[in-house]
Formats: structure tokens, sequence, C-alpha cells
């Protein structure tokens, strides 16, 4: 327990190097503003002992029927900021994401991945996955999906009744975070995968029950899933959701990933290993793992959301293949060469990695009870919302109707849950009839006079460079209340006004 294992170094690697040290920082984590109005939730529902059914933020669609189906999640966080602010938020998030990455190790060390091999490959699994670093609801499906496929790995190597754990994990789940649906599509995969193995071997008495054990684990844990606030009607909504045409076109998370940045240059060498690992698997008839590398390949390729879901539940799987690769490479080695001191590094320094100590838990502790020097985040980034404009005129702010973005409305909720928006980071709340509406606006379409009209926006707090602000610029009854540059505050002149002898809002008509 004194001795730290290599595990425990892989995890305080990743969260002094991402985090405490890195570029990364603690305000990456910020970088998102749907960590606001998921906070503000959170609030509400410690507040009033009730998970909400109606819109709590919206003048576009007061009252409208809403699903706040990370509600547990919501929670977390804002117990968490009651706590220790946007510190015990961040930390919080960052000890996930590096329990994550560890539960990624120990998995490929449970295989017998050589060190090497197991390193670099989680490595790019970790790096593939970063798009979802985020202060959100997705990290609790990073470690959720990472633990509950290692024992399903596990129960197929030792079946155990220790498996129909994952109904419970499912119920908790559900409740967290929508990718429960990952864990569902890996269990009715490995059923379909067992019941292929068995009909290929022409032995379907013998080799059936593998398929039907999963296949009826898979059943438990859907039920399991209805155990929540909404009942089957959430399941619904999550079907319309996901199937949804527009979310696909608008939505940036939810459109195919472009190989342009380094995280998704990490999952093409990911791909295209993992593409080639699965041709030897359907050689040697091992087709589930096969199905899961093919099935999370074409969802990774679909949607960049579920780039992490596919290196979280085939990267030990393409680990296993390359290290099979390099031990035959290595093996006949001769003594002294470096291939045979590689060879032996790898079983000397094994079982480091599948054990733990105290260390993470103590160095998690001693961040928690640090303030100064760490850089701990009082406010979401700078960079990316319009902080200072929006604490200089949040009286202004907050009695107008202001079109901002979806991210900024998310920070106006933020910084005060009585605040109401044109739309926020609740895409599938808002549907593609405001949504597009929002979209249009931005880029200053033909209608927009009239969909300003419509709604009766007063001020419009937005980036300089949008279509929509050159055009207020020009209109008479528009004038700017705050521009540095970037941001810009623009005000109708019916637009609440305060004054240091009149702290009330008035409206001038």
């Amino acid at each position: 327990m004194l001795i730290p294992s290599l595990s425990d170094l892989f995890f305080l690697a990743i969260l002094i190097w991402l985090f405490a040290s890195g570029s990364y920082g603690w305000q990456g984590l910020l970088a998102d503003g749907d960590a606001g109005w998921h906070i503000r939730t959170g609030e509400y529902i410690l507040d009033h002992h009730a998970v909400p059914h109606q819109d709590l933020y919206s003048f576009s669609k007061p009252g409208a029927p809403w699903y706040a189906w990370e509600w547990g999640s919501d929670v977390f966080y804002a117990a968490l900021h009651r706590l220790a602010a946007l510190k015990g938020v961040v930390l919080a998030a960052a000890v996930l994401i590096s329990w994550f990455a560890v539960t990624l190790l120990r998995r490929m060390a449970a295989m017998g991945v050589h060190m090497f091999v197991g390193l670099v490959m989680a490595l790019l699994c970790v790096g593939s996955s970063s798009v979802h670093f985020l202060a959100r609801p997705h990290v609790f499906t990073l470690v959720l999906l990472s633990v509950s496929v290692w024992m399903i790995e596990r129960d197929r190597e030792n079946p155990s009744p220790a498996i129909w754990l994952l109904a419970p994990i499912t119920v908790l789940w559900t409740n967290l975070h929508g990718g429960f649906l990952a864990l569902i599509a890996v269990l009715g995969l490995t059923a379909i995968g067992y019941a292929a193995e068995a009909w290929l071997a022409g032995d379907l008495a013998a080799r059936w029950r593998p398929a039907a054990r999963y296949g009826a684990l898979a059943a438990v844990c859907l039920a399991s899933s209805l155990i929540n606030p909404y009942g089957y009607k959430l399941h619904q909504h999550m079907a319309e959701y996901l199937r949804s045409d527009w979310i696909k076109t608008a939505i940036q998370e939810f459109q195919s990933p472009s190989f342009r940045n380094e995280s998704m240059m990490q999952f093409e060498v990911l791909l295209i290993v993992g593409l080639i690992a699965a041709a030897f698997l359907i050689r040697r008839r091992r087709l589930v793992e096969t199905l899961w590398i093919v099935f999370f390949a074409h969802e990774a390729l679909a949607s960049i959301r579920h780039v992490p879901i596919f290196a979280t539940v085939v990267g030990p799987v393409i680990a296993f293949e390359v290290s099979q690769w390099w031990t035959a490479w290595i093996a006949g080695a001769p003594k002294g060469s470096l291939r045979a001191i590689a060879r032996q590094m790898g079983r000397d320094f094994a079982p480091s990695f599948r054990r733990t100590s105290m260390w993470p838990a103590v160095t998690v502790g001693g961040l928690a009870l640090i303030g100064a020097p760490i850089p701990w985040p009082k406010d979401f980034p700078d960079a990316v919302f319009p902080v200072e404009i929006v604490h200089s005129h949040a009286a202004e702010i907050l009695n107008a109707r202001v079109l901002t973005t979806d991210q900024w409305a998310d920070y106006l909720i933020y910084t005060n849950p009585r605040q109401k928006v044109f739309v926020d980071g609740r895409s599938d709340f808002y549907g593609p009839e405001i949504g597009n509406q929002y979209l249009r606006l931005e880029y200053g379409d033909a209608d927009w006079a009239r969909t300003m009209a419509q709604y009766r926006f007063d001020m419009a707090l937005l980036p300089s460079n949008l279509g929509i602000v050159q055009l207020l610029k020009l209109q008479p009854d528009w004038r700017i209340v705050a521009d540095d540059g970037k941001r810009i505050l623009l005000a109708h002149t019916t637009a609440p006004v305060l004054s240091p002898a009149n702290p009330q809002p008035e409206r001038r008509f």
C-alpha cells in the first residue's frame, strides 16, 4: 500500500499532465457551457427535492415538457459546486477521467497485454476520448462503460453471478447519462457473436448457452433502465432525439469526425489498427470481438461523440491483438538483445499494473485541500465566454430577452438561474423548429427581422463576426452597449435601462 504501483503512476501522470500542469488545464474542463445549466438544474433538484418535468430556462418554450435525463449528474455537480465552487466540479471531473484511463490500462494488464504495448494503446485511447474531457455527464459513461466491459471480459473467461451486478449499475447509469445504451449494445453484440460462433461451429446445442446468457443480461439491463423519473417515456424521447436528421446535421458533436486535430489523428490510428485486428479475429472465428470493433467503428465514423465509446469498448481488445504480434516478434530474440530485454521487462513489471495503493487517494485529497498557488477556476474561461461583459451588465441582461449563442446562454443560466434564454445547450429540448430559427438568426437570413419581432428580442450578446451583428448595427433602434472586439452586446431602444439613481429596471417605449 505504501509503494505506488505503475497503474497508480499512470493515474497521477494523466491527472497532472492533462489538468494540473498541461496546457489543457482545469479551465479546459469548463470549455463547454453545458456544465452551467447542469449545475443549476442540480441545485433546483436539491432545493425542491424533485426532478423537473417542465422547462426552467427558456422564454421560447416556457413550461414545455422537459426530460432532465442526466439529473443524477446534475445533483452530483451541484453538490460539489455548493461545497467547493468550480474547483470541486473540475477536480471531480479530472479524477473521473484519470480513473477512466486507469481502467483501460488495468483491463489490458488483466488480458496479459505487454507493458509497452499497453501503455501506448492506453494513451491512444485516452487521446481519442479527449473530445469529451469536460465537466459534463459524459465522464460518467466513460468510467461506467469501461468498468462494465471489464466485467463482461472477466465473465467471458470465468462465468460468475457477479455479472448480474450490471443490472443495478444500469439503474445508476441511466440516471447519470444516456450512454447506458452503449452497454445494452455491447451485451446484444456479445449474444449475437456467440450465436454466430455456435452456428459456424455446427454445435448449437453445446455452445448456445453463452448467447442466451448475454441476451438475457441485455434484456434485464434494458428493463432496469426503466427505473428513472420518466419511465419508458425517457426511452421514447431518446429514440426520437437520436433518430433526428436535424440533430445529425446541425449539432457538431453528432457529425462525422474530421481528422485534422491531434485527438482525431489518434483515433485514426486506433481505427486502422482495429480494423486490421478485426480481420485476424475473423480468421480465428472470434466473432464477439469482431462485432464490437466493426459496430462501434461504424458509430464513431458516423458521429464524433461515439469516438470515446469506440476507444473505451475495443481499445483493450485491439491492444491484446497488437500485443500478440509484438510477443511473436520478440519471442525468438537472442539473450541480451533489446528485444529480449523488453520481453523480460514486460514480465517483471506486469504485476505492478494489476494493483493499486493509497497514493492516488492521497494526491486527490491533497489537491482538494490546497487552494493557491494552484490556479483553480473561479469562473468559466474568458477566452470562450463573454465573462467580463456579462458581469458588467448582469442586471440589464437578466431583465432582457437576449439573443445569444447556445453556449453563451448556458453561461447566462450559470451566472443567474433566473435568466430566461432563447436557446441553450439542450438541443433535444428545442428541436428543429426553434433550432433552425436560431441558426437562421445567427447567419442573418432573410427572415431575421420577423423572428426578432416574433420573440421580442431587446438585447443581443453575440460574437462580433456573426452576420446578424452586422445587420443589427445598421438598425437605428439598436445601440452598442459593450464591445471588446470579439464579443458585442447590443440593446434595442426598448431594453431595460439602469442608472445609479434608478437601480430598478425600466423599459423605454
